[in-house]
């Protein structure tokens, strides 16, 4: 007599496939409000330097300090500027030291602590010095996520001004809230409402600032090569309304073409660790009379 067997493994397997998708999807850490429509936001902004000559170094040493060194030069006014940064983890102990300085004789250091106090809490000590002036400032930053919440609260001591924010996110659906209260006059000074939508390919993003401006964008991965971005704004009371329209597209594994409605940017990757940055922006409104504006970026890292 012919006895049947069964592979259970083979038979749940996608059962669990799909049970771990759906996990996936539903139980995820949201975005932070300020990282809400990231996506098309960087369609917009990276690949570019209109107008700038810049230089990108980034080195690590032995001990694992982190060194981000740039330094950029504006054609038009001829003004240079540049800062250092420098980054240390203790991975052990949870804790990460940033050290700031730039050209404009800004000294900011800061301390993080996360996931020790209790998983998913992050506190961060923000401070800043100016030698000229002597003038100090600083800030202490909250922020806790887990499955379907990341919330986060700033206090910064010159005002002092309390910085809240807070997403929930459940199957895609994103909504988020941002203000910002003014202690010593007592009253709201930022509030901000967001609206979005986000799947493996696609997400859309909408959002009002204190009920008069509004905006929305769009974003699609339309295939590994092309990305696509869409943003709209309007401010009550105006008649006139913003609208952009970008894209990328990579090249080959090496190189890539970032286009706006009035300006283009190239990326290549040289050699690993060696990026050069190309960018022109076309002033539409006078075409003939010129006014364009020119980039250069170089990026080396090791």
């Amino acid at each position: 007599m012919y006895a049947m067997s069964w592979d259970y493994e083979y038979l749940l397997s996608p059962v669990r496939n799909i049970f771990t998708y759906v996990l996936a999807s539903v139980m995820s850490v949201p975005p932070s409000y300020s990282d809400l429509g990231k996506a098309a936001k960087d369609i917009f902004s990276k690949g570019y330097g209109f107008g700038v000559v810049k230089l990108d170094l980034k080195t690590k040493s032995q001990s694992g300090v982190e060194f981000n060194t740039s330094g950029s030069s504006n054609t038009d006014t001829g003004k240079a500027s540049g800062n250092l940064e420098t980054k240390y983890k203790m991975k052990e102990l949870g804790l990460s030291f940033n050290q700031k300085w730039n050209t404009d004789n800004t000294l900011s250091t800061e301390v993080t602590v996360e996931d020790q106090l209790a998983q998913g809490l992050k506190v961060a000590l923000d401070t800043s010095f100016v030698p000229n002036t002597g003038k100090k400032s600083g800030k202490l930053k909250t922020g806790y996520k887990c499955d379907f919440l990341n919330v986060g609260c700033d206090v910064d001591f010159e005002g002092p001004i309390i910085h809240a924010s807070a997403v929930v996110g459940y199957e895609g659906w994103l909504a988020g809230y941002q203000m910002a209260f003014d202690t010593a006059k007592s009253k709201l000074a930022q509030n901000n409402f967001a609206l979005g939508y986000k799947a493996g390919d696609f997400q859309l993003h909408t959002n009002v600032n204190d009920g008069t401006e509004f905006g929305g964008s769009i974003y699609q991965k339309v295939d590994d090569q092309l990305e696509t971005a869409v943003t709209l704004a309007w401010t009550a009371g105006s008649n006139n309304t913003r609208f952009g329209i970008a894209a990328k597209y990579a090249l080959d594994k090496d190189a890539s073409l970032s286009v706006t409605m009035i300006g283009v940017g190239y990326t290549q990757s040289l050699r690993p660790g060696v990026k050069v940055t190309l960018s022109a922006l076309i002033d539409g409104k006078n075409f003939n009379t010129g006014g364009h504006k020119v980039g250069l970026g170089f990026e080396l890292e090791a």
